[in-house]
């Protein structure tokens, strides 16, 4: 008993005999009080897994399809990869805009998607076809019962050669509708036949990409990214009311400037771009950055054919501003910019923006008098549409 009395304080006895210094213990118990006590309410979930969407590219793919479902998807909360089916990650696509893939098909060969969807456009749909790695991924899509889909030539081009179209309802753009099985083939907008959603062509993107987006997230996303985009009916307004009536009249093609900066948005400079050339019309793509690719608003990669002081050396018949709130602001900030809208209004030719780029328009005193539509320009060939907002100021040669 003496003995356990007179035992050294410097040592504490655990169980099953060890010893630790009367430090180590106090260091011990400072640890265990400073340890924060969490409880089971206090516990939040993990965060949930974002949804992954495989868009791939290639020479010749249809733009608007291209950038119209990666931007929409992105907005609606979607991780989306734009991978390049060529050697490089720039590819030119049919009407000539040049898109900067996020990464090459090989680099994300064994990853798992939710949905893998494929643009069409001649020969793109063909380099899409030819693509093993892609091949492989969207079988394998399938037989796992995951979402995919395919619109304009790539139903009929890219999913019947890899018999992706079997016991399916499908539809593709009209000049193909021949080559799908008469029994299988629809003439709607939008088809979806189990995992399986196809579209007809550009025009129909909107619809398509809404109809994925309502798979992948439900119908309250899907309307909600449709009120924001205005996908939706137009409340009855006008599809076509014009106050300043200007002749479009050229005894040669007509030049368009089209000037980007990084946060434009690349939907609209796409459509933009891709509806006036097929118009025939000699469309210029200028960045007003320091370097020629931009970085849109959604994070798609657009190069463009030349620099604003290149592009500026010559004349336009028309320049037309694309949206998108930051790249607004940069294009705000180009002196050269200014000089050549205020150049334009001078000369009494055309000049006009979609979205939030009227405002730009407006703080450089270009839309005086009375009339001028703030909302979105849509233009198909030779007609020039809006959907007005307000109907407050304007010009002759503004629209």
């Amino acid at each position: 008993m003496a003995a356990m009395a007179l035992r050294p304080l410097n040592c504490t006895t655990l169980a099953g005999g060890s010893q630790r210094t009367a430090a180590e213990a106090a260091t011990t118990r400072r640890a265990r009080r400073t340890v924060p006590l969490t409880s089971a309410s206090s516990l939040s979930p993990p965060p949930p897994t974002k949804k992954k969407v495989l868009v791939p590219v290639g020479l010749g793919t249809e733009e608007m399809e291209a950038v119209i479902l990666v931007d929409v998807l992105r907005r609606a909360g979607a991780d989306v990869l734009m991978a390049s089916v060529e050697p490089g990650l720039e590819v030119e696509a049919s009407s000539g805009t040049k898109l900067v893939a996020d990464t090459c098909i090989a680099a994300c060969a064994n990853e798992i998607f939710d949905l893998v969807a494929l643009p069409g456009g001649m020969p793109g749909a063909v380099r899409l076809r030819d693509c093993e790695i892609l091949r492989k991924m969207t079988i394998k899509q399938a037989e796992e019962k995951r979402l995919y889909g395919a619109i304009c030539a790539a139903p009929a081009v890219v999913l019947m050669p890899w018999g992706l179209h079997r016991r399916k309802q499908i539809t593709c753009h009209p000049a193909f509708i021949d080559k799908l099985p008469t029994f299988r083939a629809v003439t709607s907008n939008i088809q979806v036949s189990g995992e399986l959603t196809t579209s007809r062509g550009p025009a129909t993107t909107f619809e398509f990409v809404q109809s994925l987006v309502d798979q992948l997230f439900g119908s309250t996303v899907s309307e909600d990214i449709g009120e924001k985009l205005l996908m939706q009916a137009d409340g009855g307004h006008q599809r076509k009311e014009e106050f300043n009536k200007v002749e479009w009249s050229f005894n040669r093609e007509p030049r368009v400037l089209v000037p980007i900066a990084n946060g434009s948005e690349e939907m609209e400079v796409v459509i933009l771009v891709d509806i006036l050339r097929r118009a025939k019309m000699d469309v210029v793509v200028a960045s007003i950055e320091k370097s020629m690719p931009i970085v849109g608003s959604q994070s798609t990669k657009i190069v463009a054919d030349k620099t604003l002081a290149d592009a500026s050396e010559s004349t336009y018949d028309l320049i037309i501003l694309p949206g998108g709130i930051a790249g607004v602001e940069r294009l705000h900030k180009s002196r050269m910019l200014k000089k050549l809208l205020k150049e334009q209004k001078k000369a009494g030719r055309i000049y006009g923006g979609i979205c939030s780029s009227p405002s730009l328009l407006q703080k450089q005193g270009l839309l005086k008098g009375p009339w001028y539509c703030n909302g979105f320009f849509t233009c198909y060939r030779e007609q020039v549409l809006w959907s007005c907002k307000s109907k407050k100021r304007g010009r002759r040669d503004c629209f």
